[in-house]
């Protein structure tokens, strides 16, 4: 299921609650991601990783990624060991990451990695943790992040501070050659607009995705991360001009350059449009 589809949404899922694992993996999201950290209490860890563990085994088909408590928490070592013994666990989401040693030892179970990138500490050591070869891609937690950094939720002066993390993850992932960056959950279960809008502002700050915690947020989302008809246009003006002409032309008033291309380029693969139509 994960491997060739793209992950605008990744949509979280208690391992406590198997029962809702097929159901999200039959839904429309991107990656389904079952959870043995925030979702399930102190209390019912073992038996969450026991339930997970049966239908890793009854289900070999299905290719789920697999939320992991932090490296030196009680539940670390079983949960990794869990993911290296099943082969349809095709990736690893790490909570709490903090230093590339944290990633390095998830490596080892030979899993994809995407590392959850909650604290100060996990951002003053970026670069470090999209360094190790098995990073696949980053995330991070917002509403953790912004406990740890003592921010005042929901207004513009904490909202200007997780801009600022969400550029850090961006240019890290870059400069380490990583897939683009997957944006944090959005909280609000009845407001599809305001989610929209969110996943539309991600998407225009370089971000791939957005983490789901429900199954009505995940077309809202892709909406969101699909490009505009009117860039859709566009870029296809841009594609074909760019058949016939040499160098820099116009489209639309507009200059075009190998920049721009590359630009039009972007758009119609994310829109899933062939560069012929």
């Amino acid at each position: 299921m994960t491997a060739g589809r793209d992950l605008k949404t990744m949509l979280f899922v208690p391992a406590s609650r198997p029962e809702r694992i097929p159901k999200a993996i039959a839904s429309a999201a991107g990656a389904v991601i079952v959870d043995l950290e925030d979702a399930v209490p102190a209390a019912a860890k073992d038996s969450a990783r026991e339930s997970l563990e049966a239908f890793l085994r009854d289900h070999e088909e299905a290719g789920v990624f697999v939320r992991i408590n932090a490296r030196g928490t009680a539940g670390f070592e079983a949960d990794l060991a869990l993911c290296a013994r099943h082969a349809n666990v095709v990736g690893i989401m790490l909570a709490k990451a903090e230093s590339a040693e944290d990633v390095r030892v998830v490596a080892g179970a030979g899993k994809r990695i995407i590392p959850l990138i909650e604290s100060a500490r996990g951002l003053v050591a970026l670069n470090d943790i999209a360094a190790v070869p098995e990073v696949e891609r980053l995330s991070y937690g917002g509403l953790d992040l912004s406990d740890d950094l003592g921010l005042e939720g929901n207004t513009s002066a904490a909202e200007t501070v997780m801009d600022q993390c969400r550029y850090q993850l961006l240019v890290s992932s870059r400069a380490a050659g990583l897939l683009a960056p997957i944006d944090t959950v959005f909280p609000v279960l009845d407001d599809e607009e305001a989610l929209l809008c969110r996943a539309r502002r991600a998407r225009n700050m370089g971000f791939a995705g957005m983490l789901c915690i429900h199954p009505g947020q995940i077309a809202p989302v892709q909406a969101g991360f699909s490009p505009d008809p009117d860039q859709v246009a566009w870029a296809r003006k841009v594609m074909e001009a760019a058949r016939s002409g040499g160098g820099a032309f116009k489209v639309d008033g507009q200059m075009v350059d190998a920049p721009v291309i590359a630009m039009a380029r972007s758009i119609l693969e994310r829109a899933g449009s062939g560069l012929d139509k």
